[in-house]
């Protein structure tokens, strides 16, 4: 439920309350003595869905931005003519549960903080989610997310576009270029800084750290995280709910791949920061296209009729264009995911073979203790470089054989010729 107040402009009082009346909008006029160009002030209460089709009407009666018109939340309407309005406009459907276009507006503009509060709140939460995926921590890592400001330019730019606001729809991709470079340079420069200082120690393998190794390299169902936070974020702030949470599902795609990102570059690994960058960027893409859709299908349209069409080509344009970059970044993805299904199933495949070698008759004597699939840091399409199987059997017996049939039966998985340990533990029985 919605309080609106608005500014009568002279000669406009008696068209603009026939105009209420019309709808079966209750209300209370007092008169302006401000000795301005208006003649009174009109307080109503309107359904949330009411909003926005009220208010074009009235500016159609002759309201125009020169006057003010604010709109606040209230908590409870007592009216029957309230109820029967409500149900008027409660149809059950997605446009029925929505703010008003203004309200999304203002909505949009006002969960974008200043440049420097931005920049400040994404540096820090950069460094935090550095801090925490070199401490292999999962609880720091959210918290980087639940302090990232990205929520607002996130969603922005679809709300610039569906409304006809190109300097919203400008700011807020300019401010998602300034979060994605930011993040990525305050992380790579903390990181470089804690590996100097010897702050984590010397020689670690960021590739053995689960919590970076995951983001150098993501699989393709990374893409359903932020579409799923594009659209929740767009159904969060058009239904006026709380958008904290989704804020941080926001951030979930964007603040740790990109942490990820600068720790490559700080360790001198390069090439292992191209598939945690790619994945930032079509995560602020896939969020992108999925707010814009969002809106779209929930019935946003430009204030004025004359601009409909040229909107609509603009929305039909931006969505090709970022469908056509997102299957791309998609198909660099799943090249990705077909990897890490061909080294898993290698896994699989190599285990299996060592098992069945174990149990054929003149291996009877030996079992498997531990296997180990050692992978190369070839980032982010990595692979097998080696194998490390561990067997126990009688002590002082190690027959060479084994080896050799362990090494053929493995390599006959493997694309590449792949390195296989053999290390061999003396079982003494008691």
């Amino acid at each position: 439920m919605r309080l609106v107040q608005l500014t009568v402009p002279t000669g406009k009082r008696e068209t603009i309350l026939e105009a209420l009346d019309e709808r079966g909008v209750d209300y209370v006029v007092t008169d302006e003595n401000s000795n301005r160009e208006y003649t009174a002030v009109v307080y109503f209460p309107l359904p949330s869905q009411a909003v926005e089709g009220v208010l074009d009407e009235l500016q159609d009666a002759g309201i125009d931005e020169d006057a003010y018109t604010v709109v606040v939340d209230a908590e409870t309407v007592v009216s029957r003519r309230f109820e029967a309005l409500r149900e008027e406009y409660d149809n059950g459907d997605v446009e029925s549960d929505r703010i008003s276009r203004q309200e999304l507006q203002a909505e949009a503009e006002s969960l974008t903080p200043t440049f420097a509060v931005y920049s400040i709140m994404t540096i820090i939460s950069a460094v935090v989610a550095t801090a925490g995926l070199l401490l292999d921590s999962p609880a720091v890592v959210v918290g980087s997310m639940v302090i990232a400001p990205l929520i607002g330019p996130a969603l922005g730019a679809g709300v610039g576009t569906v409304i006809n606001d190109e300097d919203l729809f400008v700011e807020s991709v300019l401010y998602q270029i300034l979060g994605v470079v930011l993040a990525i340079a305050a992380a790579a420069v903390f990181a470089w800084m804690v590996r100097i200082t010897n702050v984590v120690p010397p020689g670690l393998a960021i590739g053995e750290v689960d919590e970076i190794s995951e983001r150098l390299a993501p699989d393709l169902l990374s893409l359903a995280v932020a579409l799923g936070a594009g659209v929740a974020g767009i159904i969060s702030i058009a239904t006026g709910t709380s958008v904290a949470l989704v804020g941080v599902m926001i951030a979930a795609a964007l603040i740790p791949p990109a942490a990820a990102a600068g720790i490559a570059i700080a360790w001198g690994q390069p090439s292992a920061a191209i598939g945690s960058t790619a994945l930032v960027l079509v995560n602020v893409l896939s969020v992108n296209l999925a707010g814009l859709l969002t809106l779209w299908y929930a019935g946003y349209r430009p204030e004025n009729l004359f601009t409909h069409g040229e909107t609509e080509e603009r929305v039909r344009r931006r969505v090709v264009g970022l469908v056509v970059i997102v299957l791309v970044f998609a198909v660099f993805l799943g090249a990705i995911t077909y990897s890490s299904f061909v080294t898993s199933t290698f896994e699989e495949n190599a285990r299996g073979e060592v098992e069945l070698v174990l149990d054929e008759e003149e291996f009877a004597q030996y079992q498997l203790l531990e296997f180990e699939v050692v992978m190369d840091q070839d980032y982010p399409f990595i692979g097998p470089e080696r194998v490390v199987v561990t067997i126990g059997g009688p002590p002082g017996e190690s027959p060479p054989e084994l080896a050799d049939t362990l090494h053929e039966r493995i390599n006959q998985h493997a694309d590449d010729p792949v390195g296989v340990e053999i290390r061999y533990v003396g079982l003494v029985e008691r």
